[in-house]
């Protein structure tokens, strides 16, 4: 039995990623990082290089994969990876920026289980973990709170807590990156006593230029049904290595098609519905939801599925100018009431 240890990597590639994406307001997603960059990524490359004879690299990921069989041959020419039958289990999410090569070299044994019959089998054959409790959180942190890591590495930078709907600034923050959109719990921390009570407060959007937090208590209400229910992507990318046909336009290359697939906007058991309109080279593109969602932010991963089938088929991350429209709102209108503070001091 061998160990490879790949901190020094993990550190270099997931840990870094974490930290500069925290530093510049957006919500990172370090679990899809360590699946692409550090347990199929770097290990696998390390085997390889090592000369290390190997079929599979087997993971008790929740998920399940299929081959692509040719018609004529019994040669696998791609590989399929789909949503594990446990809806709350399924770690389908956390694979999505996986590659073909890959997911050529890896198999999910339990994938096809539901959690409860992996503790039964775990049970019949008297495995030494089988009533360790399920794991949660961020593998890298251990018993530490996500907050107190980032203060570990990025310190505190004060700024605004500001009303996205009056411009009026009601509480001061220690730091862009202790915030996510859609956030309701632990807001009323860095607010005003007097504003609190106005509440419930949500955060709505980060201007990461001003270290500004914007929130709102009408974050139901139908003044931001667009901003929870469209929004832009990039880097998009698919499992198969091309976009699905029917997302291609039928007449050149550079047309593409309005779809609809079945969506994860974060990891859980929860599917919504959505359409997808890529432009450009297919590397970004515009959402809409048939629904609100609860809080879209920059660099969140959406990952994309075949509606009635479960097969996960690709993702791509929340864009900042998802916030663009909205920020230069505000930047306009904190330009034209202090022109016109000038003007009545004049």
């Amino acid at each position: 039995l061998e160990t490879v240890s790949l901190g020094k990597e993990y550190r270099e590639r997931v840990v870094q990623y974490t930290i500069e994406e925290a530093q510049r307001g957006r919500t990172p997603n370090p679990d899809i990082m360590c699946n692409s960059r550090i347990k199929f990524g770097c290990f696998l490359e390390y085997i390889e290089k090592a000369g290390l004879d190997f079929d599979h690299v087997a993971s008790g990921h929740y998920a399940r994969l299929e081959d692509v069989v040719s018609p004529s041959t019994t040669t696998n020419l791609q590989k399929r990876l789909f949503r594990a039958p446990d809806p709350v289990k399924d770690q389908s999410y956390f694979l999505c920026a996986l590659t073909q090569k890959q997911l050529s070299k890896v198999i999910f044994p339990i994938g096809m289980y539901q959690k409860s019959e992996v503790r039964e089998l775990a049970n019949e054959f008297q495995l030494p973990n089988r009533n360790r409790p399920d794991s949660q959180g961020l593998c890298f942190l251990g018993k530490v709170k996500f907050d107190e890591f980032l203060a570990s590495y990025l310190g505190n930078r004060p700024g605004d807590v500001v009303d996205a709907m009056t411009g009026d600034i009601i509480g001061r923050h220690n730091g862009l990156w202790y915030h996510t959109v859609g956030q309701r719990k632990g807001i009323g921390k860095v607010m005003f006593p007097l504003a609190t009570a106005h509440g419930p407060w949500y955060v709505v959007a980060k201007d990461q230029g001003r270290d500004i937090v914007y929130v709102s208590n009408r974050y139901d209400e139908d003044d931001f049904a667009r901003a929870r229910s469209e929004f832009e992507l990039e880097d998009i990318k698919w499992i198969s290595g091309t976009p699905p046909l029917d997302v291609k336009g039928t007449e050149t290359d550079a047309e593409w098609s309005e779809v609809r697939f079945d969506l994860k906007i974060r990891h859980g058991p929860k599917i919504v519905q959505g359409t997808l309109m890529l432009s450009g080279d297919g590397s970004i593109g515009n959402v809409h939801l048939d629904n609100k969602d609860g809080g879209l932010a920059p660099g969140q991963y959406v990952v994309f599925y075949q509606i009635g089938t479960l097969e996960c088929l690709g993702a791509g991350v929340i864009s900042e100018k998802h916030w663009a429209k909205f920020l230069q709102t505000q930047q306009n209108e904190t330009s034209t009431g202090e022109e016109q503070e000038l003007e009545v001091k004049r």
